[in-house]
């Protein structure tokens, strides 16, 4: 397996999610995901790290294994045939067990609660198209189980692998928090730096192949055999509508390229059209292969009540693949700065940064869109508003019209909006023009207080 090849080089933000869970949460934990964003190799690193005994069992490398789960008399029964199949001793509370590929065993959501209840041990999941093949995995009864989604290296992991300094983050940070302009050195270094990461993206054996070779032609035969892992997934699985979905994957580079950036379905009455088509479309998005933007009515809050399911964009869950995708050398051409369209790279990179940080609504991100306002690139919820965000990356970065006359539409009363583009920091009136590898410090505001104490005075 590619994930075999990677070391403790790169640091994954999971690793202090996991750390943390392991020493202080007693519940299974579920790490879902797509395929090869570095799951397996987290779970291992640190539960070697943390445990004395790690037992793994592997559904797919050990089919038989399930026959374990089939009808079983309890808890004790089930850990002395994992022990015996595993020639492993459990230590009570110094074990971890992992189940991996999980997918490809469906008792297990019914195994994993009397396991946890039984309590001597600690449990992690994970596997591969777990939105795809085993949803009821989620209706485990709260208390029993946590959840971990991984995604692909973000912005800030990249830049932390490529080495660069806590002190220079730390500046960084400084300016985005208060808007003052960073070192001009500084700021051409970071735009190469996400002009990088827009070719090697955030797959961890791409990364790491990168790291170990600085050899952009062997990052991309990583990524396209990634792709191909894809496309076989589409065909094991769902082999019915296969060759739909796999035209889906392979127009997203190109309908992010057009004009308009956007599938279209144009009208729900067209059922038929309509259902054969959203259900590719879901399927990506389940696998975590894909991230959808969906058209709102209006960029006000709730945002999910406005959300319009047939109007949609579609994005790679990595822009390296987009690059890889795009082929035709597009590598060289980045990066000798030629003619080359950023807009597709530059969107796809804000919105897979926007998922990993917690942006995405029931997994949904947003756009607007109208013919007599324009479109804004995306809408998210922040500090309890609904924030416009464009991203520019050409040198007209000033220039968008739908943004202004959201701006200025009373009815919408936005308090202020970010432009991500290749220019420094500065704000004028309730615009903040913000350079582009500044996402990596825009994370959603989850942690706000909702305490409240209702008055029951005269009630009591």
């Amino acid at each position: 397996m590619q994930s075999e090849i990677l070391s403790v080089m790169i640091n994954r933000k999971a690793y202090h999610f996991l750390r943390d869970f392991f020493s202080n949460d007693k519940r299974a934990l579920l790490v879902t995901g797509a395929r090869q964003v570095g799951k397996t190799f987290a779970i291992r690193t640190i539960g070697k790290e943390l445990f004395e005994h790690m037992v793994e069992i592997n559904f797919i490398e050990q089919p038989n294994a399930v026959e374990m789960f089939r009808r079983p008399q309890g808890a004790k029964e089930l850990l002395m045939r994992i022990s015996a199949f595993t020639r492993r001793k459990l230590v009570p509370g110094k074990t971890l067990i992992f189940f991996d590929e999980i997918q490809e065993c469906d008792e297990i959501v019914t195994a994993i609660k009397f396991l946890v209840e039984e309590g001597s041990y600690q449990y992690v999941m994970s596997g591969s198209l777990l939105g795809v093949e085993l949803k009821d995995l989620r209706s485990v009864p709260v208390g029993y189980m946590g959840e971990l989604e991984m995604y692909p290296l973000d912005l800030e992991e990249f830049t932390e692998a490529l080495g660069i300094s806590d002190e220079i983050i730390g500046h960084l940070k400084d300016c985005y928090d208060g808007l003052i302009p960073v070192d001009e050195f500084v700021h051409q270094k970071m735009l190469e730096v996400v002009t990088l990461y827009m070719i090697v993206g955030g797959m961890p054996a791409a990364v790491q192949k990168y790291l170990d070779t600085n050899n952009l032609r062997n990052v991309l035969n990583e990524q396209r055999d990634i792709i191909r892992t894809y496309k076989r997934d589409i065909t094991k699985y769902d082999k019915g509508r296969k060759l739909q979905i796999e035209e889906i994957y392979n127009l997203i580079p190109s309908e992010l390229n057009a004009k308009n950036k956007r599938f279209i379905l144009k009208e729900l009455k067209e059922k038929a059209r309509f259902a054969r088509y959203e259900s590719g479309f879901l399927w990506l998005k389940d696998a975590g292969v894909a991230i959808p933007a969906y058209n709102v009515e209006a960029p006000q809050m709730p945002l999910l009540l406005n959300k319009q399911r047939n109007l949609f964009k579609l994005f790679l869950n990595d822009v390296g693949l987009l690059a890889a995708m795009y082929g035709g050398d597009i590598q060289v051409r980045l990066l000798s700065n030629m003619n080359v369209n950023y807009g597709a790279a530059f969107e796809n990179l804000v919105a897979q940064e926007l998922y990993a940080h917690g942006f995405a609504i029931d997994h949904d991100l947003f756009y607007f869109n109208s013919k007599k306002q324009g479109e804004l690139d995306f809408v998210v919820e922040h500090q309890g508003e609904a924030l416009p965000i464009e991203v520019k990356s050409g040198k007209d970065f000033e220039r968008h019209r739908a943004l202004s006359n959201i701006m200025d539409n009373d009815e919408y009363a936005i308090p202020k909006a970010f432009v991500f583009c290749q220019d420094n920091v500065h704000a004028k009136a309730r615009l903040v023009y913000l350079p582009i590898y500044m996402l990596m410090f825009f994370q959603h505001d989850s942690n706000d207080d909702l305490t409240y104490r209702i008055n029951l005075t005269g009630l009591k």
